[in-house]
């Protein structure tokens, strides 16, 4: 089964929304800043997308430049940093699988609907 992270408040990651229902493959959707992702569940994604933590982070939202940018922070703080600020996440996730991708743009959920 496809999973999708999703915001409905973010205008790519409704176009990943739509390119999943348009591809007609079953998938559940995670708004995942109502169902915010655990620490365990964040490094199996991070895991899969095979990235590192930092690179999931989204570096221009304002509470990551006003509490953490410049900062060193260890793979774990930059983790924690995403549960605790749900909104830091890149956006949207698709998973299936043990495979993930941030379907940024639409068309790179493609490698998953093989």
């Amino acid at each position: 089964m496809i999973k999708i992270y999703h915001n409905p408040r973010c205008r790519k990651s409704r176009e990943g929304l739509e390119y999943l229902e348009k591809s007609g493959a079953e998938f559940e959707m995670v708004r995942y800043l109502e169902e915010v992702p655990t620490k365990e569940e964040l490094t199996t994604l991070i895991g899969y997308l095979g990235i590192s933590p930092e690179e999931l982070v989204r570096k221009n939202e304002t509470i990551w430049k006003e509490q953490y940018k410049g900062k060193s922070l260890s793979d774990a703080e930059i983790i924690e940093a995403m549960v605790q600020n749900p909104k830091l996440i890149e956006r949207p996730i698709i998973v299936k699988e043990n495979k993930a991708v941030v379907g940024r743009p639409a068309d790179k959920i493609s490698i998953l609907l093989d």
